[in-house]
């Protein structure tokens, strides 16, 4: 499949007048061909207008007419082959076991909300009984979740394959119902449309209308705010920077009919190491610690950016063996010259800050774009004191704080702003500090881990993505995982509708075969 740097408005390829942009090879800083037309406000509103001229059809389509369609896209995705990892790794950076794992994740997803649909419980189905010789009496009362709308999905810059065109907001959107128009993120306009061509044939295979999907186009922010601001735009899905993220939670906030905006923002992913954990094996956490924090040039949203630990000799053996460690790290290529000049302006920045030391570095960059990996050390004092200790640094770079005591390690707990992950590394006898420190952490966390790294999300039906500002703009939420699909449903009640016009999953004698709640009763299919 020929890249022709086009954008694909439904059925159609068409070539942006507004401009041009290229790839960059972080690699080796060389621009990639061809060029990619930009678009602007013209072709946003064809692609918004058709999405919403097939949202109702769409809509309407079956669980199982949809779950084909998703692993029709999945197909298609594999059918690429090794260009598709070819062409992510040119515009990433990334190494091609990274790609081909990520490529295996996205084609997951696709394939698990395919599951989802067909299990049907996502609808929510609920009947409650006509009540006539109650005092007052109760109507028929009948429930079901519907797709909101159409979305829009801006693709993130550090997963070319499953935060992007085809990643988890478009599958979760695609499942629930809701024609999609993607905005490439602009490192990988290459791999963003032979994903695109993908699903464009699959909505033609599948004989959907051509609205349902669109992908755009833009060299500036004109096309995400025309994007998001469009009346037929009914919920977004983002994953980046915070700056990004609130700037289009702004914007779909004084729109005529404001939106929810699911945006995936900072987290700094705050690990503690309990003191039995820390005395038992303080050098082996230490060495796991560092395998995690370089893991893909530290380009994780759950990228492990705090270690919180009690002063003393355990604390010091695992910063030794971090250090040990870190200094058999080589730097890597990150994703985009972008990211790269904000890692090394955001080392420079911690490792000027009054009562930060920098413990120590990785091997030194000898490419462009590359990330030496940085240890950083404060005492917990300092750091409740200071704010910008709390900044996202994107990239290889981590903070350790020293406590005095376990009041001290609960008040930083405390202090912390909203996180994806918490981590605890924890023996049997820290399980009542844990006790301790579990109701501020599910307060400030949307996933706790224990003895484990918060790098790798599985795509699961119990996986929470998601967390409480700035982690997310919406902590009720998650971006990964089957309950994904929740962001892009509304519920409706039908009242006193006769059979004949109830959705099928609401009538009597459930001719759909769900599981269903009944006068308060689960009853299963």
């Amino acid at each position: 499949m020929n890249i022709t740097g086009e954008m694909l408005i439904g059925q159609s390829a068409v070539r942006g007048a507004e401009g041009t942009l290229r790839a960059v090879n972080p690699a080796t800083n060389e621009k990639i061909g061809p060029d990619f037309g930009a678009g602007g406000v013209t072709e946003v509103d064809r692609a918004c207008t058709l999405a919403q001229q097939a949202f109702d059809s769409y809509r309407a389509t079956t669980a199982q007419q949809r779950a084909e369609f998703l692993e029709e896209i999945a197909g298609g995705i594999l059918a690429l082959g090794p260009a598709l990892i070819e062409r992510a790794a040119q515009e990433s950076g990334l190494p091609t076991a990274r790609l081909e794992g990520e490529r295996g994740r996205t084609v997951g997803q696709l394939r698990l909300f395919a599951s989802v649909l067909r299990a049907g419980n996502y609808l929510g189905a609920t009947l409650d009984s006509a009540l006539p010789e109650r005092t007052p009496p109760r109507s028929d009362l009948r429930l079901r979740k519907i797709a909101i709308g159409p979305v829009a999905v801006f693709g993130a810059s550090n997963f070319p394959l499953a935060f992007s065109v085809a990643g988890g907001d478009t599958a979760s959107a695609l499942a629930a119902g809701c024609p999609v128009v993607v905005k490439t993120h602009n490192a990988h306009p290459g791999t963003s449309e032979l994903v695109g061509r993908a699903i464009q044939q699959a909505v033609a295979a599948c004989k959907l209308p051509e609205g349902v999907f669109s992908l755009v186009i833009g060299a500036g922010n004109e096309v995400g705010q025309a994007l998001v601001s469009h009346p037929a735009i009914k919920a977004v899905g983002f994953t980046g920077s915070r700056q990004g993220g609130l700037a289009l939670v702004r914007a779909a906030a004084q729109r005529r009919e404001p939106i929810p905006v699911y945006a995936e923002m900072s987290s700094i992913n705050p690990m503690f190491l309990l003191p039995h954990a820390l005395a038992a094996r303080a050098a082996k956490i230490g060495t796991a610690f560092v395998d995690s924090l370089t893991m893909g040039v530290g380009q994780f949203c759950t990228n492990p950016g705090l270690v919180i630990g009690l002063a003393g000799e355990h604390l010091v053996q695992f910063q030794e063996a971090a250090l040990q460690a870190l200094k058999t790290k080589a730097a890597g290529t990150m994703l985009t010259p972008g990211i790269h000049d904000a890692y090394v302006a955001g080392v420079e920045r911690m490792g000027a800050l009054a009562g930060v030391d920098t413990l120590g570095q990785g091997q030194a960059p000898a490419a462009p774009c590359a990330a030496q990996a940085t240890l950083f050390s404060t005492d917990a004092a300092t750091f409740l004191a200071t704010e910008q200790l709390e900044d996202e640094i994107f990239g290889p770079s981590s903070l350790l704080v020293a406590c005095r005591d376990e009041d001290e390690m609960r008040a930083v707990a405390e202090h912390l702003a909203g996180q994806l992950t918490a981590t605890l590394q924890l023996d049997e006898e820290d399980h009542a500090l844990a006790r301790k420190l579990l109701p501020t952490l599910e307060r400030k966390a949307g996933r706790i881990l224990v003895n484990g790294f918060p790098t790798g999300v599985e795509v699961s039906y119990a996986m929470v993505h998601g967390g409480p500002f700035p982690a997310t703009s919406d902590s009720r939420s998650t971006s990964v995982g089957a309950t994904a699909i929740d962001r892009f449903l509304r519920p409706v009640c039908y009242q006193d509708l006769p059979g004949a016009l109830l959705p099928i999953e609401l009538q009597d004698g459930n001719p759909s075969g769900l599981s269903r709640l009944v006068d308060g009763e689960f009853v299963a299919a």
